[in-house]
């Protein structure tokens, strides 16, 4: 199997944690590529353009890193991330949602500020934010007493906090959810969040 991936996506993070997490570094390729490049039709082969895609062994693709994390999930002998457990599958996806709605608003807003000053939207900005921060109490609520196991949502949760590390300082997680903080300090230890830091 080959994963297309950038350095720098915290989608892309999300997959490579687990990758590391279920030890399938022998199993998974990690192919580095440009999906911004001009000819991004020629080396992204994801239709919808995003990275990550997961390359099967049959040249089929898989795109989206919720569906590739549940995919690379079903290999390996370590413990899986999810959980037959209808009840608390549930909590496991809604916490992953968390995590990556929280990317979703944060590369908006990275986005948009790419663009020039006059075409900048205060308005999506400010929104955008007020998600996060609002995304950033929800997570640390559920963060607040739990276990130090490792399952999707909660590297749903590193790849979105880690995200926010590198592109939105600003945003200042460390200093408004101190749960949050702390959890980020510990977690930010372990081998396979710093395999995967873009810095």
């Amino acid at each position: 199997m080959k994963l297309l991936y950038s350095h720098t996506s915290p989608y892309a993070r999300k997959v490579r944690i687990l990758i590391l997490e279920k030890r399938l570094q022998d199993r998974v390729d990690l192919i580095s590529i440009d999906s911004l490049a001009q000819n991004w039709e020629d080396t992204v082969p994801n239709p919808l353009g995003k990275i990550p895609a997961l390359v099967l062994d049959d040249k089929s693709i898989l795109f989206d890193s919720p569906v590739i994390c549940e995919y690379l999930d079903s290999f390996g002998d370590s413990s899986s991330m999810f959980t037959d457990d209808p009840v608390k599958r549930i909590k496991l996806l809604s916490a992953q949602a968390l995590g990556d709605g929280i990317l979703d608003a944060a590369f908006s807003i990275v986005m948009e500020r790419n663009r020039p000053a006059t075409q900048q939207s205060e308005y999506w900005l400010n929104r955008w934010e007020t998600v996060i921060n609002r995304a950033l109490e929800a997570m640390a609520l559920e963060l607040k007493d739990t276990n130090d196991n490792l399952d999707i949502g909660k590297i749903s949760f590193i790849s979105a906090l880690g995200y926010l590390d590198f592109r939105l300082p600003n945003i200042q997680f460390r200093t408004k959810q101190p749960i949050l903080s702390k959890w980020w300090c510990e977690l930010s230890e372990r081998e396979s969040v710093r395999l995967t830091s873009p810095d």
